[in-house]
């Protein structure tokens, strides 16, 4: 396990702090967000929460998958959600790559064809967001009482703009 060691060593320090134990896991804030996995995005702290607030559900260019969905269903009924935001972000590798592109680099890194995987690359990151927005406000399980915004992070500057 030399490979985990310092990430466990962290969490027995981390764990000396913990907070969270029998929390009944609801977003004590109402929120969700769905967000790119890009490691510049800090989902809680850009709008201001701590952990225990939202639920944060990550994939490559914040899209809202069918698992999105599913996360942001199980949030509205279960788990306090009432404000969902949808955050993709700039100079995301999935909106500023073709597919092409990015399989030429992921055959180059993992040494084997990769054009069997699809990355879902963005063409159009603004139309896709509004798209994906539309996408949960008009979801049968999603009722209007709930909140839904799109918003691009920039993550130079730190800025959410609202777009959808």
């Amino acid at each position: 396990m030399s490979d985990f060691d310092d990430l466990l060593e962290a969490n027995r320090t981390f764990s000396e702090t913990f907070e969270f134990g029998g929390f009944d896991g609801i977003a004590r804030a109402g929120v969700a967000i769905v967000t790119c996995m890009d490691s510049r995005i800090d989902p809680l702290g850009m709008v201001g929460l701590k952990p225990g607030d939202a639920k944060i559900f990550r994939n490559p260019g914040g899209r809202v998958t069918q698992q999105a969905l599913e996360a942001l269903v199980l949030g509205v009924h279960l788990l306090n959600v009432d404000r969902i935001l949808v955050v993709p972000h700039t100079r995301c590798a999935v909106a500023s790559s073709t597919e092409e592109e990015l399989h030429e680099r992921v055959t180059a890194s993992a040494g084997v064809d990769s054009t069997w995987q699809t990355f879902n690359v963005v063409r159009d990151q603004r139309a896709t967001l509004a798209a994906d927005v539309h996408k949960v406000r008009s979801h049968p399980l999603v009722p209007d009482s709930v909140a839904v915004g799109g918003f691009v992070y920039d993550v130079d500057s730190g800025l959410l703009e609202p777009v959808a």
